[in-house]
């Protein structure tokens, strides 16, 4: 805080304080300004670390699915169109 010199001119003592005052809000700002920044890093890196995460789930669901479809090639033998499973008659 600034001292307040009885015997210093008013308009002294108002610019010491106007200059105490503008120093305060300096640092609250930068206080602030700190904290969100805080804030958001913190956000981003949870964000980054969610979307790592489903990658990973997408990429062990697409393995799953591949696998299924092997799977059901070789339990089913050739793969056969679904044009060709429909009479030929056309009665279907």
């Amino acid at each position: 805080m600034a001292s307040t010199d009885p015997s210093a001119p008013k308009g002294e003592q108002e610019s010491e304080e106007s200059k105490q005052s503008t120093a305060d809000m300096t640092t609250f700002v930068q206080n602030l300004l700190m904290q969100m920044q805080t804030r958001f890093q913190a956000m981003s890196e949870s964000i980054i670390s969610k979307i790592d995460e489903m990658g990973s789930r997408i990429d062990e669901l697409e393995k799953s699915i591949n696998d299924l479809k092997a799977e059901m090639e070789t339990e089913s033998g050739p793969k056969v169109s679904p044009q060709e499973t429909k009479p030929a008659d056309g009665s279907a």
